[in-house]
């Protein structure tokens, strides 16, 4: 799966060492594309959903009422500032809701919230 794939997300994981289910997005895309934001806000936007309408819990059972839930963006390319600036925003606003958010990309490696 890909960012560009609005209808699936990309893959799941749980952290053995604390159970906490990691949903990734794998981005591929160039930071000077054009609709780059608004294809990514659209995926976190799915992510979200999934998480509060219960479909993650009903297709990956590791994802059990109190469990920690993290959305992670897989940037293939380092982020132009207007895309730091969205992921922290990003961030902010979903851990505000109760739930994780990081990225990682080649200069950078694992922001936690």
């Amino acid at each position: 799966m890909a960012i560009d794939n609005l209808d699936a997300i990309d893959f799941v994981s749980t952290v053995r060492a604390t159970g906490e289910v990691v949903l990734f997005i794998t981005d591929h895309l160039s930071w000077r594309q054009d609709d780059h934001l608004d294809i990514l806000q659209a995926k976190i936007n799915l992510y979200l959903q999934s998480i509060e309408g219960g479909q993650l819990l009903a297709a990956y059972p590791n994802a059990k009422p109190g469990v920690p839930v993290r959305i992670e963006v897989r940037c293939k390319y380092r982020p132009s500032a207007e895309g730091l600036r969205f992921l922290r925003l990003a961030r902010e606003i979903i851990t505000a809701a109760g739930w994780g958010f990081s990225w990682e990309s080649p200069q950078r490696r694992r922001k936690k919230a």
